[in-house]
């Protein structure tokens, strides 16, 4: 049985042998039984119920949740030489009477619906014409509504198994389930005593990186500068984030696009395609995009904001790197992500219950965004997967070779404030108790009086909230769930307060950067492009970057040699084999390559890397307006930073004011004399504080603009927190 399922993959795929798992649960599949298959986004789970569709008489019916997805696969499964169709939406009634009446005729052995067709009980009548012998459920986490992507229409799943003359063999599949979400699906599919697979989280090829405190737009500019060529998604939270990010690369020169539910769908689905046909090599995106995707040769993902739950930013990450070959997945984090998320929590609508596991999610989101542990740890650990590694050598955690800090010192002192302010509070007013604020609220409580008011008074509020959060990511703390979750002391803390464990932090290292030279690549890169547009087909449709890369690492130069080609099976060597050989034949000729035969697979790795240098000085240059903080620290007045530096006044002020709203800590009162406060807040009351200029004349004239400006700033704050 798996022998001929191998034939069928070498023959139709191009792949000597199954990835993990497949093997697993195609057999299962083939023996009669329900299956349920948990694999990670590029595991190839598409394969899993198609090679067995092949093989099994009558139809294969897989529900896949959007259009995009499955045209996506029909069009791929039909590039290979297996007939398959789809019924959705965009059908008239004729042509769908027609294709179910192909179907049944057996033209073709795959057919794809979405779960709404599903309610229809016409449509579900009309099923009954046909011999189904296995339903296959893609993204099957969203029947459960503890699942990140709950959709109440596959519930109507369900019901048609129920309606169907003869039963199917049911497989489901999906990329990110926990354990409750597993035992939800089994249940709400009604799946018979299933054999269950979870064939592991861990995507080895995808690096991890967690960047915090850092200007967002400074750091996606720098990072596509040092990655021009290569294609990458950066996912954002809003549809206004997409458009700005848009609009500031566009107006940079780069070859981006953008898509979000606000966009037409006329315009959504040109900038898919652009994508996917390499016409841009960025797109800049929503959640709304990605789910319809299987471009194999995405380098990068970026998520500009923090997603919901771990399992919106796994499959969203996991986008990355389908075809096997490294890829990075980059998250930057700023705490004001986290208040959009509650923010859209509470806008959902959803019930309470379903509300408190959102905030839950959510949580363990922050937890790895502050994490001193390996990401991948982390992620795989999240998912259920026991004995795990404790360093993967492939995350930002894991990479950064910087010393521990010890700091269970401040630890302690945190740990204590929580004590005594009964844990009974949140983050923010206990970050303002540690710091010594004279905050309303702070001194209405009497948290003032606490031994441990002012403790840590050289951090900021925010370096404290930091800290909090590191050291709930590392289960010393807790928070209870909930749109303001209060936090709680557990075990590890309490040791730490006896002094028989030490708390570490560490601090991050950026990597070096490796280029590769890629001369043939690129070639068969550029014949792949326009073979694509010549069929009107993606890109990757053609040939995978990771087939592309070795053709280019092995020179093949005959047919024989082409099949040993990971990705390269029969049907795509009768279509595009003569051209690739022909280009491959034309590079070797062209730069004097000659290759033994027998040698020709032993030495094709040998490739030159070259380390991009980096300019030490560049490197290590302080921003200007960390430079003027610095000489503030160091007890200079403005005047005097103004002479040193060459300054213009107002240069120095922004300086000053940019360092006070990113946290650092500036004394605001060091520029407001104080005689002078109490009457800038009363004309600031009086007339609003949207425009310096009518506040100035209405002040005595020896008030300047500095007072004026760290009043505003001062006051804004005290009326925020």
């Amino acid at each position: 049985m798996l022998r001929e399922a191998q034939e069928k993959l070498k023959k139709y795929y191009g792949y000597d042998d199954f990835r993990k798992g497949q093997g697993s649960v195609i057999e299962s599949i083939m023996s009669g039984h329900d299956t349920f298959a948990v694999m990670p986004t590029g595991a190839g789970k598409s394969v899993c119920y198609q090679i067995p569709a092949l093989m099994l008489s009558g139809v294969t019916l897989v529900v896949s949740p959007l259009i995009s997805l499955m045209k996506d696969q029909v069009d791929t499964l039909n590039s290979i030489g297996i007939a398959a169709t789809y019924i959705n939406s965009s059908l008239s009634i004729n042509e769908v009477n027609d294709r179910i009446d192909k179907v049944s005729s057996g033209e073709f052995k795959l057919l794809y619906v979405a779960p709404e067709r599903l309610e229809s009980d016409f449509f579900c009548n009309m099923l009954n014409r046909l011999e189904i012998s296995l339903l296959a459920v893609d993204e099957a986490h969203c029947v459960s509504q503890w699942g990140h992507d709950f959709r109440p229409s596959y519930a109507a799943i369900s019901i048609l198994i129920d309606k169907l003359r003869t039963r199917p063999i049911i497989a489901a599949f999906t990329a990110t389930a926990t354990q409750e979400v597993r035992t939800d699906v089994i249940k709400l599919l009604k799946l018979r005593e299933p054999d269950v697979y979870v064939t592991g989280f861990n995507r080895e090829n995808l690096s991890f990186t967690v960047i915090r405190g850092e200007n967002k737009r400074d750091f996606v500019l720098k990072y596509i500068q040092d990655n021009k060529d290569k294609v990458g998604i950066i996912y954002t939270a809003t549809r206004k984030e997409t458009n700005n990010l848009y609009e500031l690369l566009h107006k940079k020169g780069y070859n981006v696009g953008k898509y979000h539910a606000g966009l037409n769908d006329e315009e959504r689905k040109q900038n898919q395609e652009k994508f996917l046909f390499d016409d841009i090599n960025i797109i800049i995106a929503t959640n709304a995009f990605g789910m319809g995707i299987d471009k194999s040769n995405v380098r990068y993902v970026i998520h500009y904001n923090l997603t919901k739950s771990m399992e919106a930013y796994y499959q969203e990450a996991g986008r990355g790197g389908r075809d096997g070959e490294p890829s990075e997945c980059v998250l930057l984090f700023s705490a004001a992500d986290v208040l959009l998320q509650k923010f859209f929590i509470e806008q959902s609508g959803a019930i309470p219950e379903r509300k408190v596991n959102e905030y839950k999610k959510l949580q363990a989101m922050v937890d790895y965004s502050h994490t001193t542990r390996c990401l991948r740890k982390f992620i795989l650990e999240y998912f259920g997967e026991e004995n795990v590694i404790d360093k993967c050598d492939n995350c930002s955690t894991c990479n950064d070779e910087s010393e521990l800090v010890d700091i269970t010192i401040e630890a302690q002192k945190i740990f204590s404030c929580i004590f005594r302010m009964k844990e009974r509070y949140g983050t923010s007013l206990i970050a303002e108790v540690l710091r010594g604020s004279k905050n309303k609220k702070v001194l209405e409580l009497g948290f003032d009086k606490l031994s441990t008011y002012g403790i840590i008074k050289q951090y900021t509020v925010k370096e404290i909230r930091d800290l909090i959060n590191v050291l709930t990511a590392e289960e010393y703390l807790s928070l209870a769930d909930g749109q303001f979750p209060v936090v709680h002391l557990k075990e590890k803390a309490v040791a730490v307060l006896k002094n028989e464990v030490k708390v570490y932090q560490k601090v991050e290292k950026k990597k070096a950067k490796v280029i590769k030279d890629t001369g043939l690549f690129e070639i068969l890169r550029s014949l792949r492009k326009e073979i694509s547009e010549r069929e009107k087909v993606p890109p990757y449709i053609v040939f995978a970057d990771s087939a592309l890369r070795e053709m280019s690492e092995y020179f093949p130069v005959n047919e024989k040699e082409m099949l040993n080609i990971k990705g390269v099976g029969e049907s795509k060597l009768n279509k595009y084999g003569e051209e690739f050989i022909s280009a491959i034949k034309k590079y070797m000729k062209e730069n004097n390559i000659e290759l033994k035969e027998e040698i020709l697979y032993n030495e094709g790795d040998d490739k030159t890397e070259v380390a991009v240098e980096q300019d030490s000085k560049n490197n290590d240059k302080v921003p200007s307006y960390i430079i003027t903080y610095n000489m503030y620290k160091e007890g200079k007045s403005i005047e005097e930073i103004i002479s040193e530096r060459q300054l213009k006044s107002l240069t120095v002020q922004e300086h000053i004011f940019k360092c006070a709203s990113e946290g650092f800590d500036v004394n605001l009162d060091d520029f407001i004399p104080k005689d002078h406060e109490a009457l800038i807040i009363e004309v600031i009351e009086k007339i609003g504080a949207s425009k310096l200029r009518p506040i100035k004349e209405a002040l005595p004239e020896e008030i300047d603009y500095l007072a004026i400006k760290a009043t505003i700033f001062k006051y804004a704050n005290t009326r925020i927190s």
